[in-house]
């Protein structure tokens, strides 16, 4: 089985073993990718490749290079550098290059022979010189390259297919574009497993390549249902791995690609609720869970994050309310002025003025009696 359970969310999943469930507890941080204007600054060791090519490496890799005619998927940024201008960018584009080593483009020589010294997964800082990139002439059409102008390379060798899949995605029948996709779909499920989040990432990339959005557009009926039976899993299984390295911005961008295929996909609303949630997007997250419930009614996980969002309501209406009690309070009451001193003697004073004048009164009632 291929899916990776979690406690907390057994429903969410649980019918489609093609997919991978986010686990609550994740300690695991990643480094995504920086998207710079400028060449990073490497501090690593230079590697001569080549008279014209030298390599920095900015992050290791793993496994075996790829050998000639391998098919290389990657992902990379271009500069000239005597201008410092980025003509290329992939990263930004979203979308992997993909190269057969042995058979790329003139313009590419050096950058061939970048990768043919990475491995999967490593990050190098490649400068290649004019003579293996766009020569004497350079290039005025796109990209616009001037001529003689040596290139720097930032680039990631997210994988690549040995010989053994004999053609190129562009050369493939639809079956065969699909099952490559999904043979790196299942690898990825088993670097989950075993907590190999970025190696996992890069199969379910490279998966996702072989079923880009040209090749989509082509596709009716049941190839296309084939298709998306494996292009829509690696995305959300993408969303589960970003999400455990906290890269859920990342994270909410492939649940959308999900849901722009179908709105009503339960575990993208749920995944993407989670991304949101974690970043203090609440309205939104809530949103997405109230739509996820209303197509998975039964499931105690979309319950449960919808309650953990109406606490966190609560604890902040409750915060805020007594920060603002300690900034106004109650009205302060007003102190009793001290009585002047004067004005406490005319009092006594007329007491005793009206006291006299009872009892001279009194008196002279008495004495008027006695002469009647």
């Amino acid at each position: 089985m291929d899916e990776i359970q979690e406690h907390e969310s057994q429903s969410i999943g649980k019918d489609d073993e093609d997919e991978i469930v986010v686990e609550q507890a994740a300690g695991v941080h990643g480094d995504p990718v920086q998207h710079g204007d400028f060449p990073p600054k490497v501090d690593s060791a230079v590697e001569i490749l080549q008279e014209k090519v030298t390599k920095q490496v900015v992050k290791e890799g793993h496994g075996q290079k790829p050998c000639k005619y391998a098919t290389c998927f990657l992902h990379y940024r271009a500069w000239t550098e005597s201008t410092q201008h980025k003509f290329e960018d992939t990263w930004h584009e979203q979308r992997p290059f993909e190269m057969v080593l042995g058979k790329e483009k003139k313009e590419m020589a050096g950058l061939a022979v970048g990768v043919s010294s990475m491995k999967a997964g490593e990050r190098a800082l490649l400068h290649v010189g004019w003579e293996l990139g766009y020569g004497k002439e350079g290039s005025f059409s796109f990209p616009n390259v001037p001529p003689m102008a040596d290139i720097i390379y930032e680039v990631e060798l997210i994988g690549f297919d040995e010989v053994r899949e004999g053609k190129a995605r562009g050369d493939m029948t639809a079956e065969e574009r699909i099952g490559a996709a999904d043979r790196r779909k299942m690898d990825g499920n088993s670097l989950f497993k075993d907590e190999k989040l970025e190696e996992a990432m890069q199969q379910y990339e490279m998966a996702i390549a072989y079923l880009g959005d040209d090749f989509m557009f082509q596709l009716f009926g049941k190839y296309r249902d084939m298709a998306l039976a494996v292009k829509n899993p690696c995305h959300l299984n993408m969303a589960a791995c970003l999400i455990k390295l906290k890269r859920h911005e990342e994270a909410i961008a492939q649940c959308t690609i999900v849901l722009a295929e179908d709105e009503n996909n339960a575990k993208a609303l749920f995944r993407r609720g989670k991304a949101r949630a974690e970043l203090g997007q609440t309205d939104a997250a809530r949103e997405d869970f109230l739509k996820a419930r209303k197509h998975a009614p039964e499931d105690k996980a979309i319950t449960r994050e919808l309650r953990l969002l109406d606490e966190h309501d609560k604890a902040i209406y409750k915060k805020q309310k007594e920060i603002y009690k300690g900034i106004f309070g109650p009205p302060p009451q007003p102190k009793p002025k001290p009585a002047n001193v004067l004005t406490r003697m005319w009092q006594w004073l007329i007491l005793i003025g009206q006291w006299l004048l009872s009892l001279i009164y009194r008196l002279f009632k008495r004495e008027r009696r006695k002469a009647d």
